[in-house]
């Protein structure tokens, strides 16, 4: 099992690297902030990863004054930390959890806590269901806010793509397949090659995939290979035509010259 670290350096924006949602779930629209979000933006089946998410502006609702942090995670063998941190950036406290969820984590106001960094790590699971484009993606961590009364906000989600070796190579060849098709001009033959190849991967039958993606990139290159040869035979019998009135210009040119000077 190889392992994936993440660090600051290494850190994505949340639009790059994971799919980042803050929305409203059933309670009143939380205000709570996601600061920094460290996370790869794909994986491997089998692969243990660890991924970040920093919370601030804990207390921006009035009436959440204290609130419970809750976690999903569809990573296998999770382990949860939670650091909290006050305002000056020092730690007071920390909590750890295993399992897939947790619901049991305290935020509140009074005890000087304005930061929380989530710290996950576990194994990547097996693919469910896969799709080329957008390509499959699995659940790696969600967050919620639990106010006192019930309910839920939604804080944020981290949805990173994920795949076998197999499935990867077959990926590559159908993005090659895909680049070469599109500059032919998508042509009937290549394209339903390519939808073929498509049907295949998101099948699971990526040995196929990888053939049929393969066919397609050829029957592109055979289109493009055609069209370049007729547009360079179009140039030429342009080029022969503009010789062609050339030289029939210059012999009419002749005989005119020649009629004047027998006429004079």
């Amino acid at each position: 099992m190889t392992t994936t670290s993440w660090n600051h350096s290494s850190r994505l924006t949340a639009a790059l690297a994971v799919c980042l949602l803050v929305a409203a779930a059933v309670a009143p629209a939380a205000a709570v902030s996601v600061a920094e979000t460290d996370a790869p933006d794909s994986a491997a089946v089998g692969e243990e990863v660890s991924l970040t998410i920093t919370l601030s502006q804990l207390y921006q609702e009035p009436s959440l004054e204290e609130w419970e942090l809750a976690g999903e995670t569809a990573l296998e063998t999770p382990t949860w930390t939670v650091v909290y941190y006050d305002q000056t950036g020092s730690k007071v406290g920390q909590e750890s959890f295993g399992g897939q969820t947790f619901d049991d984590a305290s935020v509140v106001a009074d005890d000087d806590i304005s930061e929380i960094e989530v710290q996950l790590t576990g194994v990547v699971p097996e693919v469910s269901e896969y799709t080329y484009d957008p390509q499959q993606t699995f659940t790696a961590a969600t967050l919620r806010q639990v106010p006192p009364g019930g309910g839920s906000n939604q804080l944020a989600t981290v949805e990173p793509a994920y795949f076998t070796d197999a499935s990867d190579s077959a990926r590559d060849a159908l993005d090659a397949a895909a680049t070469e098709v599109e500059a032919a001009g998508s042509p009937q033959a290549a394209s339903d090659k390519f939808d073929q190849a498509v049907q295949a991967y998101e099948s699971g039958e990526f040995e196929l995939a990888t053939t049929l993606a393969n066919e397609a990139e050829s029957q592109a290159e055979q289109v493009q290979s055609n069209q370049n040869r007729n547009q360079l035979l179009l140039m030429g019998a342009g080029a022969l035509l503009v010789v062609g009135g050339a030289v029939g210009g210059f012999f009419y040119w002749r005989s005119q010259q020649d009629s004047t000077d027998r006429l004079g």
